[in-house]
């Protein structure tokens, strides 16, 4: 009894003790090598973590194995039935009594095969974990084989699936394919099977698994569905685009706002091509589809550039969609560092994500509708307002002071006005003040003394506007309604005129609903006149001169502007043989030219009048001599559709407003003189900034109005007509103020 109470009581586990020289010390434990069962259990339990790792094994198997379609079925979040079935090359018969033991792959030999390794598996280890862990069945057949095998495996051997049976491989009827169906996962890890709160939850990690690589395996069709219903969470065709497969997993909110990229560099030796989403959309978290050599992973290094990226573009809180897909040398990449192959690495990860996210940031500043340039994204939304609706009228409000319309508006349906969003209330009233009624004049130009008209004296005749009933006119105006578009058309014929933005680039902002447009109206006068010219062939105006100008000294200033221009080569060609010829040309055909065009020009060789297209619009007579001699090489006088369209092109540039020098600003240059310095006010030349107002007053006030009122918008303007605000969007932008 007393050696009993000698021996003290064991210490409580876990509880720290101070260091006692007087005990003696404990035997050291021998190593033991831990039981093969446990090993594939420890093994098991780091590779499938969850059933959507288990699913990701499985669905880079059978893309591996070639297949086109996959179908994946889940019940119970994957704890009870997580089966996909593929239609790939299959398994040999031979091949799977070693199916699911460690480490048997066909992709990899060496060790030194990882460096080059192509394939999404490679190391043997998914399917022996798996079934060490759940109950696991698989279903294949090859294309050689007459039938499809059917086996059961447990602990990464083969198994009876009743007891007496044979545990060998039995052949069933199946298509080529394999399916592998895995149940009861975790059931020998109660631990790790409680760990999971809801099948919902597990579900819907499964669904962003198979939409990850829904929409990178492009000729890839997927389906996934919970067990026993009959729509399916996850369809996409074989054959939709990158964008389609974004569309139907991820919505059309996003598909709608993609900027697709690609960046190479040789140097680090990667590829990478993306679709991003531009300023206009956003989330509350981030969306990042990652795939390095065909793998999905995760890369917390991309994720925060990525972020900081769009932090530029977006409003605090606000985040994107990134789909990348980024293929780097093998050499340069560990692809064996993680468990569950969740992460790799590679070789200069710093300098790879700073070039991806520069051409991110590029790319977003190339296409970002609410402060960039892109022609093809003004006409992207069709349900965009183009025009203002009109003010609504008050319900039982009579239209006059008829007592039968007061008696009607009793029966009438009372109708209550939407309210409108502030983000779609713009200014469309052009008498409404402007931004540009703020900017100090110019100092040598008087608003006030500025007028069109001035130079000209306007003679109305009595003449009959006559019919054109030629084939030819009536070909030319039907290819310009064939041309229509529709969009644009409506945008012109209801814009509201902002102002003159540039005037030796001839561009001019339009506001057309509540977006805002920067218009080339160089080429938009262009077409303009040319439409004009065929709407009325044989009824123009006339710009008459008096005195009349000697056609053959127009001529030779032209032919010496040209020669000038031409340089070295000027000496090759005969300048006064071509004024010589244009100028018979052009007299030679006088008859055709005073009837169908206005332009009078007499046997002698004076020039009396030109066609007038618009009323209040002079086009620049520096232009008239080159607009003459272009009449002969330019013009196709030998058969009438072409001679007619040609002549009208040439007319139409001929009345585009001139380019014009950008309006200098006050400089001020110091001078030393006794030391003081002096100012000095550089001005525009008179003349210059005389025209420049006229030519305002006329883009402005005649040719836009008339633009609205009768132009024909033609899809070759949409290269001319750039989308760069849009209200929606600034109220993004600006939704952090």
């Amino acid at each position: 009894m007393s050696d009993e109470m000698d021996i003290a009581p064991p210490s409580p586990r876990g509880t720290k003790r101070k260091g006692d020289e007087s005990l003696p010390l404990p035997a050291p434990r021998r190593i033991k090598a831990l039981a093969q069962d446990v090993v594939n259990k420890i093994a098991a339990g780091e590779i499938i973590v969850a059933p959507v790792h288990a699913l990701k094994e499985l669905i880079e198997n059978a893309v591996d194995a070639g297949s086109t379609a996959l179908e994946v079925v889940v019940k119970d979040g994957g704890l009870k039935l997580l089966q996909i079935t593929d239609n790939g090359h299959g398994i040999d018969k031979e091949d799977m009594p070693i199916l699911c033991e460690r480490f048997t792959t066909s992709k990899l030999k060496a060790f030194e095969d990882l460096t080059s390794i192509g394939t999404y598996g490679f190391r043997g280890e998914a399917l022996a974990s798996i079934s060490h862990i759940a109950h696991l069945s698989v279903t294949t057949r090859t294309k050689e084989s007459s039938c499809a095998w059917r086996a059961q495996y447990a602990d990464g051997k083969l198994v009876s699936s009743k007891p007496g049976q044979s545990a060998e491989p039995k052949p069933i009827a199946g298509r080529p394919g394999t399916q592998i169906s895995v149940e009861d996962l975790f059931y020998n890890v109660q631990s790790r099977r409680r760990a999971f709160r809801s099948s919902s939850e597990e579900y819907a990690k499964i669904l962003d698994m198979v939409g990850r690589y829904a929409v990178h395996c492009s000729g890839v069709a997927f389906s996934c569905k919970k067990h026993g219903d009959h729509s399916s969470g996850i369809s996409v065709p074989v054959s939709a685009s990158i964008v389609d497969r974004i569309r139907q997993i991820h919505g059309s909110t996003v598909a709608n706002e993609l900027v697709n990229f690609k960046v190479e560099d040789v140097r680090w030796g990667f590829k990478c091509e993306g679709w991003v989403s531009n300023a206009n959309y956003s989330s509350k978290r981030t969306s990042l589809l990652l795939f390095i050599n065909h793998r999905s992973v995760d890369s917390a290094a991309i994720k925060k550039s990525v972020e900081q990226t769009y932090s530029l573009f977006l409003p605090k809180g606000a985040h994107p969609f990134v789909y990348l897909s980024l293929d780097i040398d093998p050499q340069r990449v560990d692809v064996n560092v993680h468990p569950t192959k969740r992460e790799v690495h590679f070789l200069n990860e710093d300098e790879v994500i700073a070039i991806i996210c520069d051409e991110i940031r590029n790319s977003l500043g190339k296409v970002d509708t609410s402060r960039s340039f892109m022609t093809q994204s003004l006409l992207s939304n069709p349900k965009a307002p183009f025009a203002t609706p009109m003010k609504p009228t008050v319900s039982g409000t009579p239209a006059s002071g008829d007592a039968s319309d007061r008696s009607g508006s009793k029966t009438a349906p009372r109708t209550m006005a939407k309210k409108p969003y502030e983000n779609n209330l713009v200014r469309t009233d052009a008498s409404a003040r402007k931004i540009t009624s703020m900017l100090q004049l110019h100092p040598t130009v008087d608003s006030g003394g500025v007028n069109d008209d001035e130079d000209l004296e306007y003679e109305y005749t009595e003449k009959e506007p006559t019919v054109c009933s030629l084939t030819s006119m009536k070909q030319l105006r039907a290819e310009v309604r064939d041309a229509m578009h529709n969009e644009l058309t409506d945008i012109i014929s209801t814009h509201t005129f902002v102002g003159i933005v540039d005037e030796q680039k001839r561009i001019a902002a339009i506001q057309g609903g509540v977006k805002l447009f920067l218009v080339d109206y160089g080429m938009l006068c262009n077409e303009y006149f040319y439409q004009v010219g065929l709407t009325d062939f044989g009824n123009y105006g006339s710009i008459r001169f008096n005195p009349p100008l000697h056609l053959q000294d127009l001529l030779k200033i032209a032919a010496e502007q040209e020669k000038n221009n031409a340089g070295d080569s000027a000496d090759e060609v005969d300048w006064e043989e071509v004024v010589d010829s244009v100028q018979e040309q052009l007299i030679s055909r006088r008859a055709l030219l005073i009837e169908y065009f206005s332009m009078e020009i007499t046997e002698e060789g004076d020039l009396y009048s030109l066609p007038l297209l618009m009323k209040g619009y002079t086009p620049s007579l520096a232009k008239l001599p080159q607009f003459l001699l272009r009449l002969g090489p330019y013009v196709d006088w030998g058969t009438e559709k072409e001679c007619f369209q040609t002549f009208l092109r040439e007319l139409a540039s001929f009345y585009v407003p001139e380019s014009l020098p950008l309006c200098p600003s006050t400089a001020t240059s110091i001078e030393q003189n006794s030391g003081k310095g002096k100012q000095k006010i550089v001005d525009e030349d008179p003349e210059i900034a005389l025209r420049r107002e006229k030519i305002r007053r006329a883009i402005e006030y005649v040719i836009f109005p008339a633009c609205k009122a009768r132009l024909v918008a033609t899809r070759g303007l949409l290269t001319g007509v750039m989308e760069v605000a849009n209200l929606k969007g600034l109220y993004r932008v600006f939704e952090r103020c």
